[in-house]
């Protein structure tokens, strides 16, 4: 039987809830109805997500539709939502819709967007941001070539 948390967090004095749903063998993520309904039930301060892909207008898709409805009961019922995507996933596409990327309040990636995205984020006024050490990375892979 799987142990879903160390005997140190009990210790801790920290609750965990887990939720009810279908566990994927190939990855543990938890998706179903039963997934979606018990997330339904909270109202919690930040989602934060990631996704497959992000289509030039903003569009967000991924290919699992059961992990998609997680995701978007996860962004209902969020005060607060982040989006986390590499620099790849703005080149990438697939089948099912999640949302939008100006449903999100923050956008983190490790280069900046291109300018059209920009556009996108900034005239939804959603604020995206690349961490210090992804821009150093960066400039010190462009120097070495």
């Amino acid at each position: 039987m799987a142990q879903p948390c160390h005997p140190r967090t009990f210790r801790l004095g920290i609750t965990v809830i887990i939720t009810s749903g279908v566990v994927r063998p190939l990855d543990g993520g938890v998706t179903g109805v039963a997934t979606v309904d018990f997330i339904n039930q909270f109202k919690v301060d930040y989602a934060v997500l990631s996704t497959h892909g992000v289509e030039g207008d903003g569009s967000l898709l991924d290919y699992d539709y059961k992990e998609v409805s997680v995701m978007q009961a996860m962004m209902a019922n969020a005060r607060v939502r982040f989006l986390g995507v590499d620099h790849s996933k703005f080149q990438s596409h697939a089948l099912v819709r999640l949302g939008d990327i100006t449903d999100f309040d923050r956008v983190f990636t490790d280069r900046a967007p291109d300018g059209e995205m920009q556009k996108i984020l900034t005239a939804a006024g959603v604020e995206w941001l690349v961490p210090d050490i992804c821009q150093h990375a960066t400039e010190t892979a462009k120097d070495e070539k």
